[in-house]
């Protein structure tokens, strides 16, 4: 198992004590361009808008599920369109 898929089933176990580079982790992997100029943001576009989450450790809870919801509606949207 890559890390990337084990960081996605750690968080949709726990989102708790998550930082903001496992979300960059998934962010790459998955093929999603995040931008972080300058700002105490780091912001992740999805098909519905501008995911921004703030860089602190560690993340609240509240965006890693928004960020878990969205990854998992862009890839069912992906197998989707493949199959």
């Amino acid at each position: 198992m890559s890390s990337a898929k084990k960081i996605l089933a750690g968080m949709r176990k726990s989102a708790k004590n998550r930082r903001i580079e496992d979300l960059q982790t998934l962010a790459k992997h998955y093929g999603i361009a995040y931008r972080q100029s300058g700002t105490s943001h780091v912001f992740f576009p999805f098909d519905t808008g501008y995911l921004p989450v703030p860089a602190r450790r560690p993340i609240k809870p509240v965006y890693v599920k928004q960020f878990v919801e969205l990854l998992d509606a862009r890839l069912a949207g992906r197998k989707d369109t493949e199959g």
